[in-house]
């Protein structure tokens, strides 16, 4: 017995020592493995990268920004049935442990065991605590390392957040694959929904992601997927999550899958939302663009942006048919093998829609046969789907060769070329020729009292040239930029019916140099005549007189205020657009005539908010007195403050908008229909440079401005007919009958003080009872119209111009073609 009791007591002992050892060993073990625990509390003021996202004045998506697309959602915000999914799925006892869940412990370690020397990845059971601590703060390297320290960190992070601060984080970090991270990405990118929108099944399938997004692809790995979500469902319902019925019902769908697109959202708007992103950029930094979670509310009226696209496609496309067909895209053997692989290799744009691209399959005389590109799957395979139209022969007319009119399609295509086509609106089936221009343009359409940039298309295909010709090509602008110098005279003294000489005019440049003759477009002179007649029918030698009268420096002066150019130089060849800017600059220069002549700031950002929804950024900068009151006390109403600088007397710019309506009118813009297809008060301004290598047309009403430019990306002429009023012009008009169709023909408002006089058209003095061309003038508060003749730049030697008879000798026939001729002269001096 006493060898018994002895017996037991040694075990005892050794148990005990044995038990001090254990203790201290892994209380030794522990204190390694924790002093090199990373910092936990980090996690209280967790930042993740979050996506910037863009959206138009409607609030429609137009872009998104990010490295990782995440969207961050507290959790209060997350929907039960998701939070049972991801529990159900990665940790079902989550609100029960303490961080670690031990009976998965032992599983993965005798898989661990089990693994050891295989190469194979082991399986884990780490609850989602331990995937937080993994995520945020350790690596994915696979040691017992690691699982030590990942099951160290759970406990501390359970004993300092709430459970729900812990699944906010889980579900806001995780990598849920095609580019999403967290929940309310993959929500967007999967279904195209937001979290609370999703289905059973759709929540399921997202649980199956966080183990291997990859391993689940929905279009690479249907069947593993299906098979995945299925699983969940199941535990889901034994949890009690959901019923066993609503189950089988899930259980029985598609994966439903509807990737949504990287890129601009909304169609068309692809130049606008890549200025927007180089404004952010040079604003906040790449950091800030990619990660800082900015909400961007724009200037974009996605309406407006359509149309704007369209008209402007159109016009390049009707100038460029007319000069013929260039021939396909490429040419490919379809002699054998399936000729809609092949036909899918070529690449084409892909942002020109409705245009399709097409392979000519055969030919007879009065059409061609062609098999429409199939698309690819989000896996990228071909489509299995082949689709063939008919191109008859009217639908490439336009097709020219070498100047020969189309009588057999096979002038035109062959088997094997690969062409664009564009469906008929005559009958379906039908598709008529297209090819993509080789002229380029821009167009821009603002707000003339806020800046604020409505629509604007930068070229003909952002995926052909992301080239934003409407901020970044510095061009010419020509006569558009006459109103300028004549609201610097108008400003300083002129009226409306000041007469100015246009007669031959010679300008010495300087020893060495030639003499400069400016010229008019027509070739043609027709003695004094008003500003009013020289805007109207844009007269270079007439805008030379009067630079030349005011002095250039006053232009340049005028010039920088409405912020067209920063420096202009001092020659006289600038007052008649010879300097290059770009089409913005132009349009916010109108907008400033048009406003009355308040200075506005172009934008396309409204406001910019950041991840907490603080406004850091606003465009309106007016100061609201009374806006911030609380309750209604029988206080002043609200009013806003309006600092901006005047740029030039409200009554001048009504002057030179006035005389702007004549363009349209009366002047080189009448031939584009404005008062018939419009129908509404319409002010602008053409411009054709030298040798009509660009046509401008600026277009505006009392409510909105719009800019258009026409020419090649390598300047070269557009042809003898290449002017603004018969390019750019058309495309503006085709645009306000549209978007002005719904709203009133307002009126430009008259400022106070101004007085309305009837005026001869022709010789600026006051209409008599029988004066058969007359116009309403405005005249600032003592001026008039003049009594006798006071021409600017007569010169009794110089004679009145050729074909005159007299100071009004010479007729006019018809509406005089755009002039706006940017004459250079010599590299230095008077040019």
């Amino acid at each position: 017995m006493r060898f018994i009791l002895r017996f037991l007591g040694f075990l005892f002992t050794a148990g005990t020592i044995l038990f001090v050892v254990g203790v201290a060993a892994v209380s030794g073990l522990l204190w390694h493995y924790s002093k090199d625990l990373p910092d936990y509390s980090q996690l209280q003021d967790y930042e993740p990268p979050v996506m910037t996202r863009v959206h138009a004045a409607d609030g429609s998506l137009v872009a998104e920004y990010a490295r990782e697309r995440r969207l961050y959602l507290p959790i209060q915000a997350v929907p039960k049935l998701v939070i049972h999914a991801f529990m159900a799925a990665e940790d079902r006892n989550f609100y029960q442990h303490g961080g670690l869940d031990f009976t998965g412990i032992v599983r993965a370690g005798l898989n661990y065991i089990q693994s050891y020397g295989t190469g194979r990845r082991p399986q884990g059971a780490s609850t989602i605590t331990q995937q937080v601590a993994k995520n945020f703060l350790l690596t994915n390297e696979v040691s017992m390392t690691r699982k030590i320290k990942e099951a160290l960190l759970a406990l501390k992070i359970e004993r300092t957040y709430s459970k729900d601060k812990i699944l906010e984080l889980y579900l806001n970090e995780i990598y849920l694959g095609l580019g999403a991270y967290g929940i309310a990405a993959a929500s967007l990118v999967y279904f195209d929904k937001a979290v609370n929108e999703l289905t059973i099944p759709e929540v399921a399938y997202l649980a199956t992601l966080p183990k291997a997004p990859n391993n689940y692809n929905p279009f690479r790995q249907r069947e593993r997927a299906l098979e995945r979500r299925n699983w969940v469902i199941d535990r889901m319902a034994e949890a009690g999550f959901i019923k066993q019925a609503d189950a089988e019902k899930a259980k029985r769908t598609s994966l439903g899958v509807t990737t949504k697109p990287t890129v601009a959202h909304t169609f068309s708007a692809e130049y606008f939302a890549e200025e927007v992103r180089r404004e952010l950029y040079e604003r906040y930094g790449e950091k800030k663009l990619y990660e800082g979670g900015l909400s961007v509310r724009t200037t974009l009226d996605p309406k407006d942006q359509v149309l704007a696209r369209k008209v402007l496609i159109d016009g390049l496309v009707k100038f460029d048919e007319q000069h013929g067909w260039r021939g396909p895209i490429k040419k490919i053997d379809i002699s054998t093998g399936d000729w809609g692989v092949k036909v899918a290799d070529v690449k084409v744009l892909n942002d020109v829609a409705p245009w399709r691209a097409a392979v000519v399959l055969e030919v007879t005389d009065h059409a061609a046969r062609i098999g429409l590109q199939p698309g690819r799957d989000p896996a990228g395979r071909v489509e299995r789907q082949r689709d063939t139209a008919i191109i008859p022969l009217d639908g490439m007319k336009w097709a020219k060769t070498k100047g020969k009119p189309v009588t057999k399609v096979s002038q035109v295509l062959e088997p094997g070329d690969v062409i664009y086509a564009e469906p008929s609106d005559k009958k379906d089936g039908q598709y008529i020729l297209r090819q993509v221009p080789e002229v380029s343009g821009a167009m821009v359409v603002e707000d003339p009292w806020t800046g604020r940039v409505l629509a604007m298309v930068g070229g003909f295909s952002y995926d052909q040239s992301q080239f934003n010709r409407a901020t970044q090509a510095l061009r010419q602008p020509g006569s558009s930029f006459k109103p300028i110098v004549y609201s610097a005279a108008l400003d300083n003294g002129y009226t409306p019916s000041t007469l100015v000489l246009d007669a031959p005019l010679e300008l010495e440049q300087g020893p060495g140099l030639d003499v400069w003759k400016p010229e008019n477009y027509e070739g043609n002179f027709f003695g004094p005549s008003t500003l009013r007649f020289g805007i109207e029918h844009s007269r270079n030698v007439m805008t030379v007189r009067l630079a030349q009268d005011i002095g250039m420096p006053l232009i340049a002066e005028y010039a920088k205020r409405f912020g067209v150019y920063d420096n202009l130089p001092p020659y006289l060849s600038f007052s008649l657009g010879a300097g290059e800017t770009t089409l913005l600059r132009m349009v916010t220069a109108y907008s400033m005539l048009d406003n009355g002549g308040k200075k506005v700031k172009p934008t396309l950002i409204d406001r910019i908010q950041d991840r907490y929804g603080h406004t850091v950024y606003r465009h309106d900068e007016r100061e609201c007195i009374g806006c911030d009151a609380k309750k209604w006390e029988n206080q002043p109403e609200p009013s806003l403050i309006d600092r901006r600088q005047q740029v030039i007397d409200p009554m001048t710019a009504y002057q030179i908008t006035s005389m702007m309506e004549g363009v349209v009118l009366r002047g080189t813009a009448a031939n584009a229909g404005f008062q018939k297809e419009v129908g509404k008060p319409v002010a602008g301004k053409t411009g054709t440079t030298n040798d009509e290598k660009d046509a401008w047309f600026i277009g505006f009403t009392p409510d909105v401005v719009v800019g258009v430019y026409m020419g090649y990306d390598k300047p070269r002429t557009l042809g003898r007919a290449g002017t603004g009023g018969g390019l750019a012009a058309p495309i503006v008009k085709n645009f306000m009958k549209v978007a002005l169709a719904d709203k009133p023909g307002v009126p430009f408002r008259v400022p106070p003080g101004i007085k309305l006089v009837r005026i001869d058209l022709k010789t600026g003095l006051r209409a008599g009872p029988d004066t058969k061309k007359v116009v309403l003038e405005a005249y600032k508060p003592g001026t008039g119209p003049a009594d006798s003749y006071s021409v600017v730049g007569f010169d009794s030697g110089q004679g009145a111009g050729q074909g005159g008879s007299g100071f009004f000798g010479t007729s006019q026939q018809g509406v005089s073609p755009e002039s706006g001729r940017a004459v250079r002269s010599g590299t230095g001096g008077l040019y």
